[in-house]
């Protein structure tokens, strides 16, 4: 089988941004084209100022960072990953692989995706696959679609384990970059009594609401938005996750309290273990006590409360 290769192009000024997220997918490093300073570089470099013309012609506002996918590993959970980190931190991109069409997106998700458990309760069935699950598990069917949160990456999979154990009869659920909606059905699944999910990619919150369907959760026990973090939200809840990135967890530090009241978890997922400290300076500062920790593969999700 042939590796997948994954091209990113966004904004030259935005590369640092986008690169950090694009190492999030790959251990083994990634490889950045970036034209922007080409003339300063070439001199600086080969003190020569006779560039070839076809060097000249590559577009000098954007870079392309390049992913490797290895043949075992799923490039589309890679590429749902990529599109939902880059839309929450506001980075202008496009993506393109050599090998998947989005196109063929559904029917190539069938080859990857296969059902898996999650903590000790939790079984994420793929919509088109039969599952059989033991009498104290709850199964959670899933069609991805083109949003991020399938259960199989270490961000969503640590937030289910703590859902598990925080989820009551009586719990009601903020799911920050919904994704999917894999956290908030999840959430129901276990017995939560309500669930409101938001994203800022009014795709993501169709297929929340299709998948959410597909589990027989009616629209008065989850509800959907589409916007930037909390705008769209109010009243207090008994669980807040927040699977996005270290950088937007940290912004939503700012307000997140305002929605939590003395008994509320806030659970934070999508954090790179090399910023594992700065978010948990932006906990403590906004008044959050830790709780747990649990780490995964260089992944960080954090539960707390006031």
């Amino acid at each position: 089988m042939d590796w997948t290769e994954i091209k990113v192009s966004i904004p030259c000024e935005q590369v640092d941004e986008a690169s950090a997220i694009a190492q999030m997918v790959v251990p083994y490093g990634i490889y950045i084209e970036d034209y922007s300073g080409l003339e300063e570089q070439v001199e600086q470099i080969a003190h020569i100022d006779l560039i070839d013309e076809e060097l000249l012609q590559k577009d000098r506002s954007r870079a392309i960072i390049h992913i490797y996918i290895e043949p075992d590993q799923n490039p589309l959970e890679a590429v749902s990953f990529l599109e939902n980190r880059l839309s929450i931190e506001g980075i202008p991109y496009q993506i393109g692989t050599d090998s998947v069409d989005q196109e063929e997106w559904a029917t190539a998700w069938q080859k990857y995706y296969h059902p898996i458990q999650v903590g000790k309760r939790v079984v994420i069935c793929p919509e088109w696959e039969e599952c059989s699950i033991q009498p104290d598990e709850v199964k959670v069917t899933l069609n991805p679609g083109m949003a991020f949160g399938t259960g199989t990456h270490e961000t969503t999979r640590l937030c289910m384990q703590f859902l598990e154990e925080y989820v009551t009869p009586s719990s009601t659920i903020l799911d920050v970059g919904c994704g999917s909606g894999i956290l908030s059905i999840t959430g129901l699944l276990l017995g939560a009594r309500h669930a409101v999910g938001v994203d800022i990619d009014e795709l993501a919150v169709k297929v929340a609401g299709e998948n959410a369907a597909l589990n027989r959760i009616t629209e008065e026990q989850a509800e959907f938005l589409c916007g930037d973090l909390t705008e769209q939200v109010s009243g207090q809840y008994d669980i807040i996750c927040a699977n996005i990135v270290a950088d937007v967890i940290i912004k939503l530090c700012e307000t997140v309290t305002q929605f939590m009241h003395k008994d509320s978890v806030l659970l934070c997922s999508g954090i790179i273990d090399q910023r594992e400290d700065d978010v948990l300076l932006a906990l403590s500062s906004a008044g959050l006590n830790v709780l747990e920790i649990k780490r995964e593969n260089g992944w960080v999700a954090i539960s707390c409360k006031l």
